[in-house]
Formats: structure tokens, sequence, C-alpha cells
């Protein structure tokens, strides 16, 4: 995988921590994305925790390849299976 697509690569099974978010208490939550819906994403937290966040409130920082890549959620917006298709 290519840190420059990732946005149109699968995130379900990636552990991701919020970095920016309009809603700053979600800032720092570190976990395991274990879905994504159009709008959302849900992941779960080291606690075991759920947390659902909206993909246009939020800027997320994925390791790949060992760099530090953020993407912002409005990238990300839209049905997974057709983002993955471009």
């Amino acid at each position: 995988m290519r840190v420059s697509d990732i946005a149109k690569h699968e995130i379900i099974g990636l552990s991701i921590e919020i970095v920016d978010s309009k809603n700053k208490s979600d800032v720092g939550i570190k976990g395991k994305v274990i879905d994504e819906t159009k709008k959302t994403l849900i992941i779960e937290k080291m606690s075991g925790q759920k947390k659902t966040l909206f993909k246009n409130n939020i800027t997320i920082q994925i390791i790949i390849n060992k760099q530090k890549v953020r993407i912002k959620g409005t990238c990300l917006l839209g049905r997974p299976q057709d983002r993955i298709k471009t």
C-alpha cells in the first residue's frame, strides 16, 4: 500500500489516532477501525469501548511503512465500497 493512495484503500482493521476534531473531546482517541459507513468510522478503543465518529469532523493519523500519515475525514466520505473502486 502506498502512502499517497491510503484514502482509496480499505481502512477497516487499521489502527488510527484522532489528531484533530470539531469535537475536541475526540482528539487523542486511539483504536482500531472496526466498521465504516458513508459518513462514520466506528473505532474500538484500547479499553474495548466502541466509538462512532463522523468523518467530516475529524482528521486521523495512521502509521504506514513507519510513516505517519494524516488524512482528513472528508477525504474518506462516501460509501467505502465506492471509494476503494477508484
